[in-house]
């Protein structure tokens, strides 16, 4: 404050961008000009405002954490506003701010309520009105979703344009251009019995792309699925806000009752497909107790794709004389046997083989050892390279040109205090030299300490070099039994039908590679004798 000039500023806010309310900031606006400039020794230094905007909370008050940053900097000295429901609803946002206001010499007056931070009882005050006002605003928010709900069971839409359907003044009406959209995805999962992945990437081959839908997803295709408007229905309060300061919505798992109509509007599938749908969802998706036991059970579990129908390979296992016998075998095959058409003209079924585990363990040893030839000189080459680190570290540390700069160190500490008994330092000073000297020591100190523990757990080169060429050693082994590794490096695998009797078909994508492994292979034998052989191998491009 110069020359007993009060700088002043001010603060309003209104809830909503309505017109009524606007009109309301502008006399907001007026008002504080005319309180401001009718005070002697008063000076205007601006006025704040938000706009649209709740008093539940502060981070989206763009105008009230600019008031704040600028009184934190001087700009003025007293902040005014009408009332504790225009600063802040939350009462701990109005005490917080209100405080660290007050201890950069900032008072606030609201000026309806009669309150004065810079006054004695001011804060007390302050912290009643303040939980009124957030009561007011926990009543208002009860009203507020008390009439949503009512809304809703008339049948009101809350919500936005979706695939399939607009959503204007409360009401769903059908987007016949997006339509057949919807429908194929229904068609293809359900009546095809195709997965998520396979059908989002065959819209993308065929076009259909809506505008709304930037990419097609695994993601994508089962929200649609799932979601019953396209069967009339209509489902309500999915998600909640669960606390009326934060405004933070959650996913509404039981916590609130949901508003359910059905025949609420004009479909786009029948109901009979729908719930064939929804049980075929039930059917793919697990359990969690399912899910905790099945879930990556094997190497290659959820990897293995049907190159003729597009669906999943799954697990079959036999327990036979000579031993348990296991293979992969399309959904479609094992649930309706060959290719053929239902009584309502579908096909169903596949014509595509089973794969032995054996075959594809063998295959992933193959491709595995043709990325890697030169496994020897591999593995020579990564060890030089750790000797060269290991030299590196041993040379980054070096103990000799630490300990002379702890002598260093305690040899400028003991200067300090002769510097101090000369009258060159006073008390205070040697105090605060002789801090950091201590604080130096201690860290030179630890680093010795932390490199002698390091060095304890090699105590020389060559046994970390050693340790390394073993583990090495287990990598490249690749054995048909490491199961880890191969399900680690394994993108997915896509098998064919036979191109001659007794001959396996397939793509092997790695991760990683630009590129996957077409192998043509023929199996002989059984139990302990079984044996596959690789018959063709070809690179192919990466699939689209």
């Amino acid at each position: 404050m110069q020359d007993n000039i009060l700088r002043v500023a001010a603060y309003a806010r209104v809830s909503t961008d309505k017109d009524d309310q606007t009109n309301s900031l502008v006399s907001q606006r007026k008002y504080f000009t005319d309180y401001i400039r009718q005070r002697k020794g008063w000076k205007l230094s601006g006025v704040y405002y938000d706009e649209g905007v709740s008093g539940t909370q502060t981070k989206k008050r763009a105008g009230f954490n600019q008031m704040v940053g600028d009184a934190l900097s001087g700009e003025f000295d007293l902040i005014l506003t009408k009332e504790v429901c225009r600063f802040a609803r939350n009462t701990v946002d109005a005490l917080n701010y209100t405080r660290k206001l007050k201890e950069a010499g900032i008072g606030v007056v609201f000026t309806i309520d009669n309150i004065d931070t810079r006054d004695s009882d001011g804060e007390l005050r302050l912290t009643i009105m303040a939980s009124i006002a957030q009561e007011e605003s926990r009543k208002t928010s009860e009203r507020v979703k008390w009439g949503q709900k009512r809304r809703m069971e008339q049948g009101v839409v809350f919500g936005r344009d979706m695939l399939g359907y607009t959503v204007k003044d409360g009401i769903l009406s059908i987007n016949e251009e997006e339509v057949p959209v919807v429908r194929a995805i229904f068609h293809k999962y359900t009546n095809e019995g195709k997965g998520t992945h396979i059908i989002a990437r065959e819209l993308i081959v065929e076009g259909m792309r809506p505008k709304r839908i930037s990419l097609w997803s695994n993601t994508v295709i089962l929200r649609v699925l799932r979601n019953e408007k396209y069967v009339g229905d209509l489902c309500q309060k999915k998600t909640y806000t669960p606390n009326y300061l934060t405004h933070e919505k959650k996913y509404n798992r039981g916590a609130e009752e949901k508003v359910y109509i059905r025949n609420h509007h004009e479909p786009i599938i029948d109901r009979e497909l729908w719930d064939r749908t929804q049980e075929e969802l039930a059917r793919r998706s697990p359990t969690v107790d399912r899910k905790t036991k099945h879930s990556n059970r094997y190497w290659c579990s959820g990897k293995i794709h049907c190159g003729e129908c597009g669906c999943r390979f799954v697990s079959r296992t036999k327990k036979l004389v000579s031993g348990t016998y296991k293979a992969w075998r399309c959904y479609q095959a094992a649930n309706h046997g060959l290719l053929k058409m239902d009584a309502d003209g579908k096909e169903i079924g596949c014509n595509n083989h089973s794969v032995n585990e054996k075959a594809l363990l063998a295959c992933m040893k193959y491709c595995i050892g043709l990325i890697c030839r030169n496994q020897k000189e591999l593995q020579k080459e990564i060890l030089s390279r750790v000797g060269e680190i290991c030299d590196v570290e041993q040379n980054v540390f070096d103990a000799d040109k630490v300990l002379e700069k702890i002598d260093s160190v305690e040899g400028k500490k003991r200067k300090a205090f002769d510097a101090m008994l000369e009258g060159i330092l006073t008390r205070e000073e040697l105090k605060k030299q002789s801090e950091w000297y201590d604080k130096e020591l201690e860290r030179l100190k630890n680093l010795l300490t932390e490199n002698k523990q390091k060095s304890g757990q090699y105590s020389r080169r060559e046994d970390r070099i050693s340790d390394l060429e073993k583990v090495l050693a287990e990598i490249f082994a690749f054995g048909e039994e490491n199961e880890m590794l191969y399900r680690e490096v394994l993108e997915r695998i896509d098998i064919y039908g036979e191109s001659e009797k007794g001959c396996n078909r397939l793509v092997i994508w790695l991760k990683s590679l630009s590129f996957g492994i077409y192998l043509k292979i023929k199996s002989t034998g059984k139990g302990k004798e079984y044996h596959t052989d690789i018959l063709e191998t070809e690179f192919v491009d990466r699939f689209p």
